[in-house]
This record gives structure tokens, sequence and C-alpha cells, in this order.
């Protein structure tokens, strides 16, 4: 998460926490319409540390020519690693008053830069100072109450040229595994299970209250009320869910909001060892 403000040393220190124990840093965009410094500044940062970052890009707050000027930016900058995302509503935010733009969506923003890694805008007009290489990817929600729109709006972003896919917070593991068997085998690119902290059950209880399309289990719940100390018990369980996905899925993303810190825990849980040295962006992976 990137900072309120123009410090970056929280952040940082966050980010070199995970440094040779994941493939690649989620820089957020705008998360929950909430005010925060650019993805593509701490990008750059966390690059410049030795850390792969994904840049995430919301289209919430950008038209189609800023968009498309931030993209070229960031690669002019060194970034390759793009996650194309429509934005969380205003109204969740710190700025309901603020106009939303959404000239694009996620699946439009996909083809945008696709047509920029083919040296066109977005209007199909060549560029003249030659294409991006961006990597990019998109959110996918195996658990969308549709399963037909769920099938059609991911193989719309595979048709657009998303290259990996993320997934939203996973509660049902039976319906990841439907959806890795009936739909994203037939696509070949690569799934990261979306695997959030839970700190308690009241934090539980707040997603299943407040986060659309996600009902953690009462069983859940039940663990993290009956635990003398919730934090640790979110912490196996989310170890658990981590080796429940590698059964099912190529990668985990890994969500601990505000206690990044505390993501190597989970990974040594879960028996994920550190990375050995490998070849800098995700495309080598």
């Amino acid at each position: 998460m990137p900072p309120k403000g123009g410090s970056i040393e929280h952040t940082l220190q966050q980010a070199l926490c995970l440094k040779d124990r994941v493939h690649g840093i989620n820089i957020t965009d705008g998360s929950r319409a909430v005010l925060r410094m650019s993805s593509w500044a701490v990008a750059v940062i966390l690059q410049q540390r030795g850390m792969e970052p994904i840049c995430q890009m919301a289209c919430r707050d950008r038209n189609r020519i800023a968009l498309q000027a931030d993209l070229m930016g960031v690669h002019a900058l060194g970034i390759r690693n793009i996650l194309a995302l429509t934005g969380d509503p205003l109204g969740a935010g710190d700025h309901p008053q603020a106009r939303a733009v959404f000239d694009l969506e996620s699946t439009r923003l996909l083809e945008t830069i696709r047509k920029l890694n083919h040296g066109l805008d977005h209007n199909s007009k060549p560029l003249p100072d030659g294409p991006t290489q961006l990597f990019v990817g998109a959110a996918v929600d195996p658990q969308l109450a549709s399963w037909s729109g769920l099938q059609r709006r991911f193989e719309r972003k595979v048709a657009m040229g998303a290259e990996f896919f993320q997934s939203q917070m996973i509660v049902d593991f039976d319906r990841l595994e439907k959806f890795m068997t009936e739909i994203a085998s037939q696509a070949d690119k690569p799934i990261l299970a979306g695997i959030f902290l839970l700190k308690s059950a009241k934090n539980a209880r707040f997603i299943n209250r407040c986060v659309p399309g996600v009902t953690i289990p009462e069983h859940i719940i039940d663990r993290l009320d009956r635990a003398a100390q919730p934090l640790q018990e979110g912490i196996a369980i989310a170890a658990e869910q981590v080796q429940l996905a590698r059964q099912l899925c190529q990668g985990v993303h890994m969500m601990a909001v505000k206690r990044e810190e505390l993501i190597p825990d989970i990974l040594d849980r879960a028996g994920v060892a550190p990375l050995k040295p490998v070849l800098q962006g995700l495309q080598a992976h």
C-alpha cells in the first residue's frame, strides 16, 4: 500500500520484508478509493531497491489519454508488470465528493495496453516513438455468482492480452478447483489465488458485511473467535489456505493489509521456502 503523504519509509520497510520471499510485489492504485501516493512512483522506488513491482493501474481516476500517458511513462522508467483494474467506487473512499472518470474499464484497458505493445495508441494510430513492452495481468473472481458471466469475462480478458490473473480473496476452494478445471485450464495462463490474512473474528465479520461477493465460512470465524491469540490463528488459517491453493493453481496472491511483515511467517508455515536468485522480470518465471 503506497503511503498517504510524502514519506516512503514505512511502505519501503514493509516491502523490504518481502524481498527474496515473493516473485513480485503489488503496488495498489487508490485501493478502496482512498487517497495515496501514485502506484507507479512506489513501483519505481521498489525496483531501484532490487524488488519486482507489479504496478496496478485503475481506470477510475484517469481518462484514456492519462492512462496511456502513465503507461508510456512507467515503461520509460523501466517498469514492465501492470495489473489492469477498473477501480473501486468513490463512495467507499475518503473523497466521496470527487468525480469518477471510468472512461475505460479493465477489459478495454487491457485492449489499450495490447495496442501500445504493438506500437499503436487507443485509436489504432501508430506511436512514432516505438511500442511499449508491458507484461499485463488482470483480476478474476472465481467465486462470482454467475458462472457463465465469470467464464465470459475471463475469456474476454485473455483475448485482450492478459498474461496472468490475480484472484480476489478465496474462501471456497471447491469453487476454485472447478474454475481451474473448467475455465482456466483452457487458457494456459497463470492463476494466483487470493489469500487474505484474517486478523480476528471481528475482521472476518466486517469483510462479510462490507466486501461484496465474499462470505467467510462460520467455521473459520468460530476458529478466530475461540483462539487465545486470534492473529496467530489467522496466520495459521492463511498458511493452510496457501497449501490448498498450491495444489490447484500456479501461485498465490498474498493480502495482509497493513501487516505485510507477517507474510514470510505465513509462507514458512505453509512450507514455501525463500526464493533462489532468479532472472528479473515476471516474464522469466
